[in-house]
């Protein structure tokens, strides 16, 4: 496991984001079992809405939008729906809230907090996320498109239909990069690779959060690259190019620069995680999770 870390600020309630486009593998109906399965083994109290053991006193709230096939709705839409059912509990939390927020739901924990100028996010933790795009032949994939493969996927996502389905927002083709520049409505305007008048704001929107953890590992199986999960890629060639080197860092396009400058960007890598196992595994939760939600 690798480890870059300072303290944090404290902040006393936890939303638990869970979304992913792995429609076909049954999660969100066993989404709230996994969620208990964890805090049973963490001694936590779901149904109290405290966490006993770790961190007593703390509100967690766990929402549930965009199940099953409505995980393919486009990204924007979620980032709404999303939105709107979190603004109430940030104006009710005083000492503001953490977000944990796995797979997809990272993509839709970014888009909130660059569009939310009034947001109290004060830790940010993206668990095993396509941050940097996706761009792979998954189980996942074959599921969605059972026709196409990585190397034809760009012909239909990006096209106006196409960008009606999550997962071709975030679609990131090394090999077409001026498609994706000017055809991706979320992820390289999320970016700000794309033209977007509002990026000055949205940047510093998402700059109000304190600490920024991204949570990922080799063994993980669906995101592709799994160094996505901390925002490195690949270029032309597929070689994955850390987040040091991508443009987007360089430029610090959105801020991502300027929190590592900060000291409050942490990466973790852990190996022996499957992609459906991360929200459910005790040793992510307490190694690289707990002592984050202070």
């Amino acid at each position: 496991m690798k480890e870059d870390h300072k303290n944090i600020a404290s902040g006393n309630v936890r939303i638990l984001l869970y979304s992913q486009a792995a429609v076909g593998q049954g999660l969100f109906t066993v989404l709230y079992f996994k969620i208990e399965k964890i805090n049973q083994k963490t001694k936590t109290e779901t149904s109290a809405g405290t966490d006993s053991t770790t961190h007593p006193g703390t509100n967690v709230t766990v929402i549930d939008l965009f199940d099953h096939s409505e995980s393919l709705q486009p990204m924007w839409k979620q980032v709404e729906g999303f939105k709107d059912a979190i603004y109430p509990i940030m104006q009710n939390a005083a000492k503001g809230v953490h977000l944990i927020c796995y797979s997809q739901g990272g993509l839709v924990c970014r888009g909130i907090l660059s569009t939310l100028p009034d947001h109290n996010v004060d830790t940010f933790i993206s668990l095993s996320s396509p941050q940097a795009g996706q761009y792979g032949d998954t189980d996942y994939l074959k599921w969605v498109f059972p026709t196409l493969v990585k190397t034809n996927l760009f012909h239909f996502c990006y096209t106006h239909v196409g960008q009606g389905l999550s997962i071709c927002n975030y679609w990131n083709d090394p090999h077409h990069q001026d498609m994706y520049l000017n055809s991706s409505d979320f992820l390289a305007v999320l970016n700000n690779e794309r033209e977007n008048p509002d990026a000055k704001v949205w940047k510093n929107n998402f700059l109000r959060i304190k600490k920024l953890v991204l949570i990922g590992g080799p063994d993980d199986g669906v995101i592709t690259p799994w160094q996505s999960s901390h925002f490195a890629f690949y270029n032309e060639n597929e070689t994955v190019v850390e987040m040091r080197d991508q443009m987007v860092y360089l430029k610090d396009t959105f801020g991502l620069k300027t929190l590592d400058a900060r000291g409050d960007l942490v990466t973790y890598e852990m190996s022996g995680v499957q992609h459906t196992k991360w929200h459910s595994n005790q040793t992510v939760y307490t190694e690289c999770i707990a002592r984050w939600l202070t």
